[in-house]
């Protein structure tokens, strides 16, 4: 069976104000079901890679493929389509909008995509809100939750359209340890019940040494592809 990611030497540089090389020959796969972190000093590329491997970074070298189809150098529309339909995003800030409900935000990234009923749409946004456990926050304003409870809607809007994989920049680093705690139990049973593949950026060791693999980064550079 085909990865669900997999890089071919991926290099990137900044070409201003000198030109500095941030990734050199990136090369790595992650399994469908595996839960894999990616840790190294700030400024080692952690977060430039994510970018590249989510889409959003089209300026690279190499070759990316998604659930076994190479997605380098598909055009802009092509590659929005994609991120909108196979990889979830949970990020370091929520970024819901406050003015609408939890509800509301969960439903948003579908009612993008288009293919579905608003019916079946909000009733899938339900199921995700029960999933993680805050079906009772449904109708409160976004506004008006914990942080915690936040970060589980923003994991909720991200498995919405039901990905392949779900990346994540930092998605416990503004939450106390107890709600990080929950995150990761989170994202541990989607690997395990759902065979959903995660890839998460981390400082958080505690985090990362729970996962099934660490991909330790350095110089731009893996350094130690750490299997268990």
């Amino acid at each position: 069976m085909d990865p669900i990611l997999k890089t071919n030497t991926i290099s990137k540089s900044f070409l201003e104000p000198v030109e500095v090389q941030v990734l050199k020959d990136i090369s790595f796969e992650i399994q469908r079901g595996e839960f894999v972190s990616i840790m190294g000093k700030s400024g080692c590329g952690k977060s430039t890679l994510l970018y590249i491997l989510s889409t959003m970074d089209t300026e690279y070298s190499g070759e990316l493929f998604l659930d076994g189809k190479l997605i380098t150098g598909l055009s802009s529309n092509e590659l929005a389509r994609i991120r909108n339909e196979k990889i979830g995003f949970v990020f370091q800030f929520h970024y819901l909008l406050s003015e609408f409900t939890v509800l509301e935000n969960v439903m948003l990234p579908a009612k993008k995509r288009g293919v579905k009923s608003l019916e079946e749409i909000e009733s899938n946004a339900m199921e995700k809100l029960k999933l993680l456990g805050i079906g009772d926050q449904a109708m409160k304003l976004s506004s008006r939750i914990s942080g915690g409870q936040k970060q589980r809607v923003a994991i909720a809007r991200a498995l919405i359209n039901n990905p392949s994989i779900i990346m994540g920049d930092e998605p416990t680093g503004n939450l106390d340890s107890k709600n990080a705690d929950i995150v990761f139990s989170i994202f541990k049973e989607l690997s395990v019940e759902e065979k959903l593949s995660l890839l998460v950026v981390t400082h958080d060791e505690d985090f990362a040494n729970k996962t099934d693999r660490i991909i330790q980064m350095g110089d731009g550079m893996i350094i130690h592809p750490e299997k268990k």
